[in-house]
């Protein structure tokens, strides 16, 4: 069950870290995913060295597999993180979408 109350709490954290630009430090895909995340297996986990310094684990979206490399630049976005639940809420988080 996802808590709406979490939810709410991580909006500061995601703002602070949404549209910030780093670099692909490493990466992996995910073929037998968690309860919750099936419907998005493959997918693309990525370590990210941001600008700031900070480093950060997401999922990578909207990339071209054979461009998929360490160092590639990417941006922070916010995108839905998995599907709603029996309580019908619909979690938004962050994941990295490679700069062209």
């Amino acid at each position: 069950m996802i808590s709406p109350v979490k939810i709410w709490r991580n909006q500061k954290k995601i703002r602070e870290i949404l549209n910030q630009n780093g670099n692909i430090v490493s990466f992996t895909q995910v073929f037998v995913p968690p309860q919750g995340f099936e419907s998005q297996a493959p997918y693309v986990v990525a370590i990210v060295k941001l600008e700031s310094g900070r480093r950060y684990t997401a999922q990578l979206v909207d990339y071209d597999k054979k461009n998929l490399r360490v160092g590639q630049k990417v941006v922070t976005v916010l995108r839905r993180t998995r599907s709603a639940g029996d309580e019908g809420i619909i979690p938004y988080g962050i994941k990295f979408k490679p700069l062209i």
